[in-house]
């Protein structure tokens, strides 16, 4: 109830604000003006919410699935590690809203290029995060292995993965907040559909509460697959304590 209330609050005090001030709609609506466009233009938002919806799964999926096997490839290998773990550091120091405009050269103005913008976004707290898990492993379950002669590979898939399950979790969990920002970004540089095209579009045309309730739907939409990733690690790694 605490977080309803604290939200409920705010959307009186934002309503008295427009109300007492006189600012008018196209600058701030008040949230009565929004939820009134939620409601009259839903099947517009949940069509543009469908397209952003796809870009966002595909996105975190493709990025869980690159990130995790690079970690992997990482655990396993100094010799790609020392040459490859610089260069995926290097990628980060660019902003990812200056690689926007030439995925959107490369990929075309389809859904392509937001899947691969938000790849990109979700793809280094992935392999940070599985990598440091993998590193982290109980020293003396790997040396008990050793000792039982178990292969190398036996030891990186059967005892550090799944040591390092809860890490990759929380990077999954990282992951998914974030998935939003790079699909969003895509569609601001260059789309023809999805909730960020529509807030751009509602900016320039000056419709302002419509663009609030766009964003109000990305919020819900960017929520809703936090907390179904949050799900999905709880049950990947059920001896996972709770309370930690």
């Amino acid at each position: 109830m605490r977080p309803l209330v604290t939200a409920l609050g705010l959307l009186l005090g934002w309503e008295a604000l427009v109300r007492l001030t006189g600012v008018p709609v196209y600058i701030l609506p008040p949230p009565s003006t929004v939820l009134r466009v939620l409601v009259e233009r839903a099947d517009l938002l949940l069509a543009e919410a469908a397209w952003t919806a796809a870009e966002m799964l595909l996105g975190l999926a493709l990025g869980l699935v690159l990130g995790g096997g690079l970690a992997i490839v990482f655990a396993a290998s100094a010799g790609w590690r020392r040459w490859a773990l610089p260069l995926v550091i290097v990628s980060q120091a660019i902003p990812v809203i200056a690689l926007a405009p030439l995925l959107v050269l490369w990929l075309g103005y389809g859904m392509a290029s937001k899947v691969a913008m938000a790849a990109l976004v979700i793809f280094f707290p992935v392999v940070s995060a599985l990598y440091d898990g993998l590193r982290r492993t109980e020293p003396g379950w790997i040396e008990l292995a050793r000792t039982m002669d178990a292969p190398p590979h036996a030891v990186l898939l059967q005892i550090r993965l799944p040591a390092a399950l809860p890490a990759f979790a929380s990077g999954a969990r990282i992951a998914a907040a974030v998935a939003p920002i790079g699909a969003v970004i895509g569609e601001w540089v260059g789309a023809s559909a999805g909730l960020g095209y529509l807030v751009t579009l509602s900016l320039a045309r000056g419709q302002t509460p419509l663009a609030f309730a766009a964003l109000v739907v990305l919020c819900l939409l960017g929520l809703a697959l936090y907390y179904a990733t949050d799900w999905a690690g709880r049950r990947l790694v059920p001896w996972q304590s709770q309370g930690a």
